[in-house]
């Protein structure tokens, strides 16, 4: 009697192919850009910022205003790349300012607000000096810090940090106390250190907090740098971006004035995009905030 042979093991190859196939293609899909979402989130923005930038030369240009009343984007653009020997190191120190100030205040806000969730007493003793210290405008600070620290580049420093504090303290505060409470009750029935709980699920449900903080933190640290720089108003070497507006203006200098003014606005821009593509690295795998929605 002929023995038949058994066609289990050649079923399961095909099978086994079949699932890498299509673990390969779910692989493309993934990794695929998506063009027709790039182009909708950066074409218009882009053509309005195009248009209103040709809507601004022409009414220069039509109505023949002076340069030292308002330039031209064309005439900021040429004074740009003129001044960039003067205004690059300027950049280099307000762009310094702020990244340390923006450091301090996340590595200052994260652990005074894991200090909040840790002790009710102390959050509730603390947290209203952190709600003072975010309304008291920078303007009537900065003098007095300057005046108290002779260090001209760490009086800044502390001026945008008083400025970047609050919302990464607020925040992740915020985010660590939104832990799931049935979640942590069962982890306490199963008898889970306060360690383990924080690691594994206090410190998960801050995340997204944490870093909407950090994004907002980030352009309040640049203008507390510039606000800083503009009551400070120091010159030479050390001087940044806020001291070449105001060297400007004395001088009548309106369009290295407009192009500093610039180099502020695309630091902002880039720092926003920066923490923007960090958040969306942090989060893109789990949270609904971050991950795409099929279809």
């Amino acid at each position: 009697m002929s023995s038949i042979p058994s066609v289990e093991p050649e079923r399961a190859a095909q099978d086994a192919d079949v699932r890498d196939t299509g673990a390969a293609r779910a692989a493309r899909q993934r990794w695929r850009p998506d063009v027709g979402w790039a182009v909708r989130r950066v074409v218009p923005p882009v053509v309005i910022g195009a248009a209103g930038l040709v809507v601004w030369e022409l009414v220069v240009r039509l109505n023949q205003i002076p340069y030292y009343i308002l330039p031209g984007p064309l005439l900021v653009l040429r004074t740009l790349v003129q001044d960039w020997g003067t205004l690059y190191p300027s950049l280099l120190v307000t762009l310094a300012i702020t990244g340390a100030a923006l450091l301090v205040a996340t590595v200052a806000g994260v652990l005074i607000s894991i200090l909040f969730t840790q002790s009710k007493l102390v959050e509730l003793s603390l947290f209203p000096y952190a709600v003072i210290l975010q309304v008291t405008p920078i303007v009537a600070i900065a003098p007095l810090v300057i005046i108290w620290v002779r260090n001209i580049p760490l009086a800044l420093l502390i001026c945008a940090w008083l400025v970047a504090f609050f919302p990464i303290v607020s925040n992740t505060t915020l985010g660590l106390n939104s832990a799931d409470h049935n979640l942590l009750n069962l982890m306490q029935l199963y008898g889970a250190s306060r360690r383990q709980v924080f690691w594994y699920l206090r410190l998960p449900s801050a995340m997204p907090y944490f870093l909407g903080g950090l994004r907002i933190s980030g352009g309040l640290a640049l203008i507390g740098a510039v606000v800083a720089e503009f009551v400070a108003g120091t010159g030479g070497a050390q001087s940044g971006l806020a001291y070449r507006i105001l060297e400007s203006g004395y001088t009548m200098q309106i369009p290295r004035m407009f192009a500093a003014l610039l180099l502020i606005t695309g630091s902002g821009i880039f720092i926003f995009l920066a923490l923007t593509a960090l958040s969306h690295l942090v989060l893109r795998k789990w949270h609904e905030s971050a991950v795409r929605r099929e279809g």
